[in-house]
């Protein structure tokens, strides 16, 4: 009998032990952050079991005293956490219990670039996984000085940008995008980052444009050699050259003439002469330097004013002249919105045999909101963990847009989805590599899910989001309908299966009952 009770303490032993066995998985690409702004470090836990009850560890490879972040005994502990982290990192107590351990990590710095390890234990096991993050710091926008022109009238151009980090890319362009041929890059750093200059000489007219980039930034100046502040500039020139020797003149003339009494009339009149000219050549002087101001404030004003449009809001507006652009792009994507409402827009209908069975879709398929689970199959076409549905109609070609109401919902992806996308997946990203292209908000954290994920500084909360897809172009852009201003575009996509409507309440449950609408109201 005793042996007996043995085995079967044995048995159960072992088969505890395999119940637990569980892997940590990380991003397989380094994790971009913007200092200043909020990152979401990834790392989950497959199968989806809970971590509740474990132990997770957030630690950086590089630093002797390593804790960014501990969880242990069912709260966060900071007793030995590095002191630049404390107040700085979160773990969402939510996700532990659908196996999500991402560390969140706020007003991210330049000294957090590394790689971070995620190590999560429980009584039996431990397993753990490796997130590089690289951290970029956009500098300010590129400045464009004229130091003048060269003997065969060629136009010297000088670009200088600061505050960058990492080193980044300057380039110039003509009018076409073509790339200029240029001097060598000066490169300097300092505390507040790269300072990057670079001259060029133009021998046209038209729009010069000076391109500061990262590998996800961008900021952009143009100047137009066509503008006639140049021709002043240039008459200046000679006038305070005039100027220079009218008055090696007059002092030549005082020094050879005061000591001739019999000249001194005609001496004072030559004076008062080139006094009249000083006159007028300081007040020609002073005009164009009005005028210099003046454009100057203007060219200040203009890049205060507006975000430069790094990615395009649409193939149609390819050939939009730039000047037009600078002048409100809030027009240009009301124009570009109202042109795919117009021509592009669909009619989507929501596939009810497709949603996780937690989903209420609505009769007439334009609404989904989360209720309780359903005795419904729970068959290969179902979405099994998150809590998605796709529309009942696919596209395999050509051009189409719709739009999504997400007002007052917190936990929503929105976008598309390849027709063999797997439907039973769990816990990983639901990005390019697995057959979406969505844009996500998690509680206040807009992200693009790309490959690897992009956080999103919007500054509004987003009510209704516009969804354009160009199959053939590869292109999948999402548009603010609200604020009419562009949200973020995947770009050099390569589709070759049907792509359907796709919209998203989160993974497992969402406790908001705010349904998602699809719009029809154009």
């Amino acid at each position: 009998m005793k042996f007996i009770c043995l085995t079967l303490l044995l048995v159960s032993g072992i088969a505890d032990s395999r119940s637990e066995q569980f892997e940590v998985v990380g991003p397989a690409d380094p994790v971009f952050a913007v200092a200043g702004e909020d990152v979401i470090l990834p790392c989950f836990i497959k199968p989806n079991i809970s971590v509740v009850d474990m132990r997770v560890e957030w630690f950086r490879l590089d630093q002797k005293d390593s804790v960014v972040h501990l969880y242990e005994d069912h709260v966060d502990r900071d007793t030995d956490q590095i002191q630049s982290y404390r107040g700085r990192t979160k773990l969402i107590h939510q996700e532990l219990q659908r196996g999500n351990a991402s560390l969140k990590l706020s007003t991210v710095r330049v000294s957090d670039e590394g790689r971070y390890k995620c190590l999560i234990q429980s009584k039996s096991q431990y397993d753990d996984a490796t997130v590089d993050v690289r951290v970029e710091v956009v500098g300010r926008p590129p400045v464009i000085t004229v130091d003048g022109f060269d003997r065969s009238g060629g136009l010297h151009l000088q670009c200088e940008s600061e505050g960058w980090y990492p080193e980044p890319d300057l380039e110039w362009l003509d009018s076409e995008g073509v790339s200029l041929s240029s001097e060598t890059t000066e490169t300097h750093r300092n505390t507040d980052g790269f300072s990057v200059k670079q001259a060029v000489i133009v021998y046209y007219s038209g729009n010069i444009h000076c391109r500061v980039k990262l590998i996800h930034h961008m900021l952009e100046t143009l100047i137009n050699t066509k503008n006639n502040r140049f021709i002043s500039w240039r008459t200046s020139v000679i006038l305070i050259s005039v100027f220079v020797v009218l008055n090696v003149i007059a002092g030549i003339l005082i020094a050879v003439f005061a000591h001739k009494r019999r000249a001194h009339d005609q001496l004072q009149k030559a004076h008062d002469r080139l006094q009249n000219e000083k006159r007028s050549i300081q007040d020609e002087k002073s005009r164009i330097q009005h005028a210099h101001d003046r454009l100057q404030n203007e060219r200040d004003q203009l890049l205060q004013s507006q975000k430069i449009i790094i990615t395009q809001a649409g193939p149609h507006l390819k050939h939009a002249e730039y000047d037009h652009l600078l002048q409100s792009p809030k027009i240009i994507i009301t124009q570009v919105v109202q042109h795919l409402r117009k021509y592009m827009a669909v009619n989507v209908t929501l596939d009810a045999d497709s949603a996780h069975r937690r989903l209420i879709v609505s009769h007439d398929g334009k609404q989904v909101k989360d209720g309780d689970m359903k005795a419904v199959d729970d068959g290969k076409h179902r979405f099994k963990y998150y809590l998605g549905v796709l529309g009942k109609d696919g596209f395999s070609s050509g051009s189409f847009y719709f739009e999504v109401q997400v007002k007052d919902q917190t936990e929503w992806d929105v976008g598309v989805a390849r027709e063999s996308a797997d439907r039973s997946i769990g816990g990983i990203v639901l990005s390019p590599d697995v057959g979406y292209w969505t844009v996500s908000r998690l509680y206040e954290s807009y992200s693009a899910l790309d490959s690897p994920p992009v956080t999103l500084s919007l500054g509004v909360d987003l009510q209704r989001i516009g969804v354009f897809v160009d199959y053939e172009k590869g292109l999948v852009s999402f548009y603010d309908v609200e604020s009419m201003s562009h949200i973020y575009t995947y770009t050099d996509q390569s589709f070759n299966k049907k792509l359907f409507p796709f919209v998203c309440l989160g993974y497992r449950e969402n406790k908001n009952s705010t349904p998602l609408i699809i719009c029809d109201d154009y």
